[in-house]
């Protein structure tokens, strides 16, 4: 719509004007329009979406915006996203970190994107159009970045919309039979590996939200397990899939071996103690691409035989956009298990630092989304993401503190360039929203966290529940890198960690 009438127009074809046509459809297509105007006048223009037909883009335009009030949008915004990103607030820093945390806090509110229209129409995965019963329907679920951080941050600050988009994915499954991998304008694309919409319900349903239907989820997500599709056949056949049968065979393997741990996890809470079996079991299938003598997740064959010559720089087939290195460390259900196969934990952290100081050449094929890279850890992709928090687990926190530094000194700042990658629907902000703060998921559907180090002399948290989380660094006990110990609530933690219900009850936790 237009704030005043137009009193000609054209349309042009592929650049080519066509004198008298009045409607046209194509790639290339454009409108030229003629309005009678004073000296300055502005024209204001008004734009509604839909996936389901004109009318409901009319019907959204209608209810969003029933006037040309331009201010008063524009303040009625301001005003929204400031609530929005008033829910988490921060002391100290310098004026650079605290523009990249906000806008980091910014993108991860950017997606999934509401998809229905103010009537509750939508569009199907089956093309048709339904009427939504429970809740708003949303899309853009990049769950291969997402289930990382981005859904484990929206658990804290967006529990309702969490609620919605756990009923859009079983709202998936119902009209296309399994859950979403990554899907966009209600169409699966495929286009990454794993069933990660299982983690993103598990977590949330473990921190207690579990207004959808639970058995519904669990029945979906046994479906992504067990679908009859090629690898997931070797997978179940084997304890691995063979490299000479599936592309990405490793990734894969490891991958699915942790969204199976969720799905234990599940069963757990449920009681469903056959399946809690059964998936714990397939949890532990990573051990069977790990290779001793290298101490690196390696490609097999169908025979279990170790591919040769193997270079853990070589970016190859084998790897979703990674090489050995940038895998080798993706066991979240099970650090404890990785490190007993490492050798110990003097081994691991060794393994760990040789991680972030080796050189960062990349041999094999070109892969792009490989940047940001500080030895072969490369944050600027997701499979890297919680590799820095693993030293927690063998009893080296510091290191952790050491390892963050880098990665907010190298990777992000307040620039155009301040990102290491693609923000991937939100997750590589998330990280550093997370990591700022002084923690992070590393394991979603564990409901635990990992301290980290706090960017902020004080960040205050205000809780849906209507409660606050408070933290304190100590900056001037303790040189930033260098935290001893954390407190909460006025005991000292044991161990670097935190879990979700300690987080929802409110609360201080110090750092000195």
């Amino acid at each position: 719509e237009f704030s005043k009438p137009f009193e000609t127009f054209v349309i042009a074809v592929n650049d080519s004007v066509k004198p008298g046509l009045s409607e046209a459809q194509g790639t290339n297509v454009k409108a030229l329009l003629h309005f009678k105007t004073r000296q300055n006048e502005p024209i204001l223009v008004k734009v509604g979406i839909s996936a389901v037909d004109e009318q409901g883009a009319l019907k959204n335009l209608q209810a969003e915006m029933p006037d040309w009030d331009f201010e008063r949008v524009r303040n009625q915004a301001q005003k929204t996203w400031n609530a929005a990103l008033s829910r988490i607030e921060v002391k100290g820093g310098t004026q650079s970190e605290r523009t990249t945390f906000y806008t980091a806090l910014y993108h991860t509110m950017i997606a999934p994107n509401l998809f229905s229209d103010v009537d509750g129409r939508y569009r199907g995965m089956d093309g048709k159009i339904h009427q939504s019963k429970n809740g708003e329907i949303y899309t853009v679920f990049s769950l291969w970045d997402t289930f990382r951080a981005e859904h484990p941050l929206m658990t804290i600050l967006e529990p309702e919309r969490t609620i919605d988009w756990i009923n859009t994915m079983l709202d998936h499954y119902d009209k296309g039979g399994l859950l979403p991998v990554w899907e966009l304008a209600a169409s699966e694309t495929n286009v990454m590996i794993g069933y990660h919409a299982v983690p993103v319900i598990v977590d949330a349903y473990l921190k207690g939200l579990t207004d959808f239907d639970v058995e519904k989820a669990f029945e979906a997500m046994k479906a992504s397990a067990m679908q009859d599709k090629s690898d997931l056949n070797w997978y179940r056949e084997l304890g691995y899939i063979p490299a000479d049968k599936e592309h990405e065979s490793v990734s894969k393997t490891l991958e699915y071996a942790y969204d199976d741990w969720c799905i234990a996890q599940m069963a757990k809470a449920l009681g469903k103690e056959k399946d809690f079996h059964y998936f714990s079991e397939r949890a532990q299938f990573y051990k069977n691409v790990f290779d001793a003598q290298t101490g690196f997740m390696r490609p097999k064959d169908q025979r279990g035989q170790l591919l040769e010559p193997f270079d853990p720089f070589a970016v190859t087939e084998h790897f979703t956009e990674a090489n050995a290195w940038q895998y080798t460390f993706f066991v979240p259900q099970d650090v404890s298990g990785l490190i007993q196969l490492m050798g110990g934990k003097a081994p691991f952290i060794a393994k760990l630092d040789s991680l972030f100081e080796t050189s960062s050449e990349l041999r094999g094929r070109f892969q792009a989304d490989i940047s940001g890279l500080i030895g072969q850890y490369a944050h600027g992709n997701e499979p890297s993401h919680n590799f820095a928090y693993l030293y927690n687990y063998a009893d080296a926190w510091s290191k952790t503190q050491q390892r963050l530094k880098q990665i907010y000194e190298s990777w992000y700042k307040a620039a155009p360039d301040g990102l290491a990658g693609n923000d991937d629907c939100g997750q590589m902000s998330a990280w550093y929203v997370f990591s700022a703060m002084g923690f992070y998921p590393v394991c979603p559907g564990s409901n635990e966290y990992a301290l980290g180090l706090p960017i902020f002399e004080k960040v205050k948290l205000h809780l849906p529940n209507g409660k606050q989380f408070t933290i304190k660094a100590r900056l001037n006990k303790a040189p930033i890198g260098f935290y001893h110990r954390a407190i909460l609530n006025g005991e000292v933690l044991q161990k670097p960690f935190l879990n979700h219900q300690q987080l929802m009850q409110g609360g201080e936790l110090v750092f000195e």
